[in-house]
């Protein structure tokens, strides 16, 4: 069967010659227009030599080697058609880092900030590669288009103006426009996660810099972490960021007033709540407990201070994100995110930043001149130091807007509004961020502003550099419980120990740490502390994660008591209302307990149960002497046999407790923590995080049933094994 070749049937089906009409045709039809033009027409080279055919035959080919193969007309010259590459556009480094905020330059690697011109990321941004994006069918199609053939094909029915409009420009890149690069020390956190620390500023400095600020709305969000809430809290911070003072304490009430001509309030934002539960509505009925525990972290400055202003959220799983986001464009203005190193301010800028809003509404806040901050040079007094020529040169040609920087202005030029900017550099090493980030939005409506974060712990030092990464905490944690008995402590990756005091009851311990723990002897763990010859850590399963010289500061950090009664979270249906409903007094037990703060690194519960008597000290009087004849020896009843004679009659009218004496201390539980150079440790209320973390019963977890002993088979073994010995 003769088949007919794809241009013949096309101008057959078509019918331009016969039949004239107006047509829209697709721009994979482009190549059908060009044959139906008059032209000269010829064979393929490799049929040179072979009688020349009427018709072309298709080939599929490169658009270099179709330019180079298709013969043109004189008329036509393909080198006049195709697109006239230009001079690549040179483009220019922004004036800060995107991933760290550092001033970009490019002469001493060991600054944040550097670019390296010879890396291909930053020599692509700077001069984009150009390509041909011509194919072979934009040629013909072109080809078509002349002004010559125009009328010709108006004549036969093509419509002319819609494929004008159709036709891209030839030189236009059709690629994505570059990512802005980052500078090598961002490049190498991303990529190779290695990098060092910056120098942390100080809280003075970080007022200086909100001191420059534009905006007259001002409101600063103190980030807190809660892995360690709340030793990541600044102390006296309304004190000492000029905050407006309260014009009451109530939480609805709104301050209108303007302090030194600007309005600055304060937000506590307890960041990373994912840590302590792992729902939402759990971490919402810990609310009142994170203000209790706030205020008494604020102590007297707490009354400068409005606690109603506290949030509760989670950037990793987005909890409550969208309500602070709406707040901040609501607000406007400057909005200052402002917390110690680590707590994740990167991220949460990263959530709460309102994207997209740049053309929502087009009336902006209104923004006053910078002021000359009162401890800075003036400008007639300043000097300028003149820089290198040739460095001078360089980073003027390649970094935009250099010459406009003030060198003494601590607040950087805002950059450029977008919809969707580059959001600044996640990392887990402690200081990433080197210089403040501003994110406008809302078209001039205000911005969001990502500080450098404060001096946290020192903590790191001490540790290993391969083991540095275990300090911190990336997701929720599910402790093992582990039970101490007298003469036993609890080492976290050998570098903490707590240590009850003797004489100590049994202790429940549950490490909300990335460290491991490990329940050794107490001597045997004081020698792993100071590292000391006589113990192989070979014989245990973790590695002691310390610099070596490090056992030798280890010192006490400090001594804390098991204060708080949480009997009524721990004795369950005891003493709830739709089950045995007893009174605590009636107990002759207590269930104390505490949170021990490791900081920066997480917490560890300690739980006790000790008994009443032995709690306090009893003054027993003479209206409390026991009336009735004293009971027999060997029929007193036992504490379980008490409470199960009151769960028999709850309604029993129960004894009254002896009196303590007046003035007398309860016999608290006492732990002993000991640390590198006796840092880092803090207590607080015990949040009970065992209750909210426990492992989850699953059916097959309840099926399973624990290992019989063989204790008494043993015994059995060898009781039948002395008789017979005897017997024999």
């Amino acid at each position: 069967m003769h088949r007919s070749l794809p241009s013949r049937w096309l101008k057959s089906a078509l019918d331009i010659a016969e039949h004239p009409r107006s047509l829209e045709l697709p721009l994979f039809l482009y190549p059908s227009i060009y044959r139906a033009l008059p032209r000269q027409r010829f064979s393929a080279v490799a049929l040179s030599q072979a009688r020349a055919s009427k018709w072309r035959i298709q080939r599929r080919c490169l658009h270099a080697q179709a330019a180079a193969e298709d013969h043109p007309t004189p008329n036509h010259d393909v080198q006049n058609i195709a697109p006239v590459q230009s001079q690549p556009v040179v483009r220019q480094l922004p004036r800060q880092c995107r991933g760290c905020g550092a001033i970009s330059q490019t002469t001493d690697p060991e600054i944040p900030g550097y670019f390296d011109l010879s890396r291909k990321t930053v020599a692509n941004y700077l001069r984009p590669r150009t390509i041909d994006l011509s194919r072979q069918d934009d040629i013909v199609y072109e080809r078509a288009l002349d002004k010559s053939r125009l009328e010709e094909l108006k004549e036969k029915g093509v419509d002319v103006d819609s494929l004008l409009e159709s036709l891209p420009p030839p030189e236009t890149d059709r690629r994505e426009p570059p990512k802005t690069p980052v500078c090598e020390r961002c490049h190498n956190l991303q990529h190779y996660n290695t990098g060092e620390s910056i120098f942390h500023p100080s809280i003075d400095s970080v007022r200086d810099t909100i001191a420059e600020s534009p905006h007259q709305f001002n409101h600063i969000y103190h980030v807190v972490d809660a892995a360690d809430f709340p030793m990541s809290v600044i102390p006296r911070i309304a004190d000492l960021l000029n905050t407006a003072p309260l014009r009451s304490k109530n939480r609805r009430s709104k301050s209108t007033d303007f302090y030194t001509s600007w309005k600055t309030g304060l937000t506590f934002v307890i960041n990373r709540c994912d840590l302590l539960a792992p729902k939402e509505e759990q971490v919402e009925r810990l609310f009142p407990y994170l203000q209790d525990v706030l205020r008494r972290a604020l102590g007297r400055s707490a009354r400068n201070v409005r606690l109603g202003n506290v949030i509760a959220i989670s950037s990793k799983q987005n909890w409550r994100t969208k309500k602070l986001r709406e707040e901040i464009y609501r607000r406007g203005g400057a909005t200052w995110l402002v917390g110690k190193v680590n707590v994740g301010k990167s991220k949460l800028v990263e959530e709460v930043f309102p994207k997209g809003r740049m053309h929502k509404h087009d009336v902006a806040i209104k923004i006053i001149e910078k002021r000359t901050n009162a401890h800075s040079i003036p400008s007639a007094e300043r000097t300028d130091f003149p820089l290198e020529s040739e460095l001078d040169d360089i980073n003027s040609q390649v970094i935009e807007g250099l010459g406009d920087t003030d060198e003494y202005s601590l607040l950087p030029p805002a950059p450029k509004e977008t919809d969707y900017p580059d959001m600044p550099l996640v990392s887990d090493l402690p200081g990433t961020t080197a210089s403040p980030i501003r994110l406008p939005f809302g078209n001039g409506r205000g911005e969001l502003i990502d500080l450098p974060g404060l001096k946290r712990t020192d903590l790191e030092r001490h540790v290993q550099k391969k083991y540095r990464s275990s300090l911190v905490v990336r997701k929720r944690i599910v402790p093992v419980q582990q039970s101490i008995a007298p003469g036993q402590s609890l080492l976290l990756g050998g570098l903490i120990r707590i240590t009850p005091r003797m004489p100590a009851p049994h202790m429940l311990m549950y490490s909300f740490t990335p460290l491991h723990p490990h329940v050794v002897r107490t001597d045997k763990a004081e020698a792993i502390q100071r590292q000391g010859d006589e113990i192989d850590m070979n014989r245990y399963d973790f590695d002691y994660i310390g610099m070596p010289g490090t056992g030798e500061l280890t010192k006490l950090a400090g001594s804390f008591e098991l204060k708080w009664d949480v009997t009524k979270q721990r004795t369950g249906p005891l003493l709830r209302k739709d089950a045995v409903n007893l009174s605590i007094d009636r107990l002759p037990y207590r269930v104390l307990s505490t949170d021990i703060l490791i900081e920066g690194v997480g917490w560890v519960e300690v739980v006790a149960q000790v008994r009443t008597r032995d709690l306090f000290e009893w003054k027993p009087s003479s209206e409390e002497l026991p009336t009735e004849p004293p009971k027999e020896e060997g029929k007193e009843l036992s504490a379980l046999e008490r409470l199960e004679a009151l769960a028999e009659d709850p309604k029993k009218k129960a004894p009254a407790p002896p009196k303590p004496q007046e003035g007398a201390k309860p016999n608290w539980p006492i732990v002993d923590v000991y640390s590198p150079e006796g840092k880092f440790i803090s207590c607080r209320q015990p949040m009970n995080g065992w209750m909210l973390n426990k492992p989850l019963k699953t059916k097959a977890s309840q099926r399973s049933r624990p290992r019989k002993s063989m204790k008494g088979a043993k015994k059995l073994e060898k009781m039948r094994r002395r008789a017979q010995a005897s017997t024999g």
